[in-house]
């Protein structure tokens, strides 16, 4: 007896639980079953064109977020090291340490002090650390100008949907000669559900966008000052040479 109510006990304290898996299961079939029927009923043709734009639009996303993410090093060790490697008059292993680094900063160290390994004067060094610099910030920002065509076109392609959901809305209504609310519902809908997808998507890739944007702004920012510190080592450099 006493095995008995220890397994109802034990059923008892574990049901809860099955019974909740059971329910999230259903709230995650229903979920994909409705946005489904919303996606059919908003039209293949547009929704799947909405859908195309946030598929590409996530590509760019997560191309961009996997180059931002190699280009941002530890700059503070990077600038120290070459620093050190300057001040001992070793510019062959300050070149060295740059071109072992990655990302945008180390590019421009590298061209510098290649520079300085020639024996370019501190104009020309100057001037190279600037346009390499802009060269860098150009490739942090490329393929974002795809993400904001894909937020732009989005909406478009659901505001495109509207108007051909008013079109066939106004053709149900002279085939039907009334215009009554059962007669215009299916028209309207489709009007409405490629607007509300179009727009959804849209703010998902802003989102990213912006996300994107803050990372490149915060990497030009420490190539600006990396590059003014490199300056300053050069000068010492030479100052000392």
């Amino acid at each position: 007896m006493k095995k008995f109510f220890l397994t109802l006990a034990s059923i008892a304290m574990v049901a809860p639980v099955f019974a909740q898996e059971a329910e999230e299961a259903v709230e995650s079939a229903s979920f994909h079953h409705v946005l489904k029927t919303y996606f059919i009923d908003g039209g293949p043709g547009f929704m799947a064109c909405v859908a195309l734009a946030l598929i590409l639009g996530m590509a760019f996303v997560i191309e961009r977020i996997i180059y931002l993410n190699l280009a941002e090093v530890n700059t503070d060790k990077l600038v120290s090291s070459v620093e050190e490697a300057l001040e001992a008059g070793n510019v062959d292993e300050a070149l060295e340490i740059a071109k072992k680094t990655r990302g945008p900063i180390a590019a421009i160290y590298a061209q510098a002090l290649v520079d300085l390994q020639k024996g370019q004067d501190l104009d020309k060094i100057d001037k190279d650390i600037t346009s390499y610099g802009a060269l860098q910030a150009g490739y942090l920002e490329k393929n974002l100008s795809w993400i904001t065509l894909f937020i732009a076109a989005a909406p478009s392609l659901g505001f495109l949907g509207t108007a051909v959901g008013m079109v066939q809305a106004f053709d149900d209504i002279v085939k039907a000669g009334d215009i009554s609310p059962t007669v215009v519902a299916s028209g309207m809908k489709v009007a409405l559900i490629t607007t509300i997808g179009g727009i959804i998507v849209a703010l998902i890739l802003q989102v990213f966008y912006n996300y994107l944007l803050s990372k490149v702004e915060g990497i030009v920012s420490d190539m600006e000052d990396a590059s003014i510190k490199l300056t300053d080592s050069i000068i010492k450099y030479t100052i000392k040479k």
